[in-house]
């Protein structure tokens, strides 16, 4: 006998391996952050009106959201079966009814209509009252589905071991789906490799020549704080850029963007990594303290805002890298030059135009980056602006090498103007390659990956540690 009994499907967790609610605020805080804050704020007693401003204000692709394998096999079997596959959510009907055209399910939903909140005994009530006690299978993902299970015919459970166990030791008939997230997910959002960066930290202690052990174990506990807070923001930045990210050829494959792991869990561990860093700072002392809340600030209006102006980014990104170096000489205590800061800023300034000339050369259309102010056609005036940005740096070292601190740490200046040469050549090759698009999508993440390029830098720092008369007082 020919099975016909409709397959219910929740969507938030089950279906969609994502909750379309946060999907709609993370959306809505990059399109128009004050109504989107404001209406969590006013409609967060009342869930329906919540969930029917949100989706009004943030519009998201439903076509773009991460399915759940299993139980897309799970609705494939049932289409062959010749049966009807139906959306039932807890989120507004318009977004369900558009992810069930999207997926040629039911045009039959059942959804929070704004006035609604259509879950748990809400869901069970209309439900049993469209098919009838044990009328029609059930998938769902959490304890507040038991409610419908109670009169399903089928129970589909989607990573809820306990409620699975609850359900066999009923004697129902359950199938099994993976779900969940694992802790790996939430290490790959942190992208640990980035923190790499935060080696700008110990630049004050080389640049001032400074090898006092406390001096080093301070910076490295900036550095950590420094990690932490980054990892806070890199999880802002990726909720933020959903849409975008899926549009991307290897972003789409980022932890909160495929699915792996939950925006909720996303939000709390970010939470907890910045306020580590801040704790941590605040132990090391006030000014990195307040350094390293206006670098998470910053980054943060990176985030929302200014990452998607044209030139503002770049200037942005150049100025959170040079953060860094300031950080670090208010941890160790050292000292730093105007002039390393006159040569850091432009250097940041070019890498960040390699960065933009880099995504360009490698995408597939003359279409605006997801998510940037950019086209293919900017090509040449960022090239123009790395550069301009380039010649700047060189210009600052060289000024350098004439200033009373110059003269004071490198007793052979005129190596100084030799270590100019790998310098330039550094900075060249890594244009260079960004236009050809031979690099990734991170510059600084390439250089400490390139073994060339790295030969290049240890060569220039070889030649001002000989300046410094360094080598001469460690090998005698």
């Amino acid at each position: 006998m020919t099975n016909r009994t409709p397959l219910v499907l929740d969507v938030d967790g089950t279906f969609l391996k994502t909750d379309m609610l946060l999907e709609c605020f993370w959306a809505g805080l990059g399109r128009d952050p004050g109504a989107t804050l404001r209406t969590a704020v006013t409609r967060l007693g009342d869930r329906a009106a919540l969930k029917a401003e949100l989706a009004r204000i943030a519009e998201i692709r439903t076509d773009l959201l991460p399915v759940n394998g299993g139980v897309m096999a799970e609705v494939e079997t049932a289409r062959a079966e010749g049966r009807e596959v139906i959306l039932a959510s807890a989120s507004h009907e318009t977004l369900v009814k558009r992810l069930a055209a999207d997926h040629g399910l039911s045009e039959r939903v059942f959804a929070s209509d704004g006035a609604t909140n259509l879950k748990g005994s809400a869901k069970a009530a209309a439900l049993v009252a469209a098919f009838g006690e044990g009328g029609f299978d059930y998938g769902g993902n959490e304890a507040a589905d038991r409610k419908i299970w109670a009169h399903a015919a089928r129970a589909l459970v989607v990573g809820d071991e306990a409620s699975a166990k609850l359900l066999e030791g009923q004697g129902r008939p359950v199938t099994r789906i993976d779900g969940g997230w694992r802790w790996g997910g939430i290490v790959k959002a942190f992208r640990p490799h980035q923190w790499v960066k935060n080696l700008l930290l110990f630049v004050p202690l080389l640049a001032g020549h400074t090898f006092l052990p406390w001096a080093w174990l301070v910076t490295l506990l900036g550095a950590l704080a420094f990690s932490l807070g980054a990892s806070a923001i890199y999880v802002v930045n990726d909720l933020l850029d959903l849409e975008a990210d899926r549009l991307h050829a290897t972003k789409r494959r980022r932890p909160f963007a495929s699915g792996r792991v939950p925006i909720l869990i996303g939000m709390a561990a970010g939470l907890a990594a910045g306020l580590a860093a801040l704790v941590i700072a605040a132990l090391i002392g006030l000014g990195i303290f307040v350094v390293l809340a206006g670098y998470m600030a910053l980054s943060l209006a990176y985030s929302l805002r200014l990452k998607r102006m044209r030139w503002i980014d770049i200037a942005t990104l150049a100025a959170l890298y040079t953060i860094r170096v300031v950080a670090g000489a208010l941890a160790s205590g050292v000292g730093i030059s105007g002039y390393l800061l006159v040569f850091i800023y432009p250097v940041f300034i070019a890498l960040g135009s390699v960065k933009r000339i880099t995504e360009l050369t490698l995408a597939t259309s003359d279409a605006r980056l997801p998510g940037r102010g950019y086209g293919r056609p900017d090509r040449g005036d960022l090239l123009n602006v790395a550069v301009l940005g380039m010649v700047g740096a060189l210009v600052a070292f060289f000024g350098y090498s004439f200033t009373e601190q110059a003269a004071l740490l490198y007793p052979t200046r005129w190596l100084l103007w030799v270590a100019l040469v790998p310098i330039f050549w550094w900075l060249y090759r890594m244009i260079r390659m960004g236009w050809a698009g031979r690099q990734d999508y991170d510059p600084i993440v390439f250089a400490l990956r390139d073994k060339r390029g790295i030969g290049i830098l240890l060569i220039a720092l070889s030649v001002m540690l000989q300046a410094a008369g360094i080598w001469r007082a460690w090998l005698g």
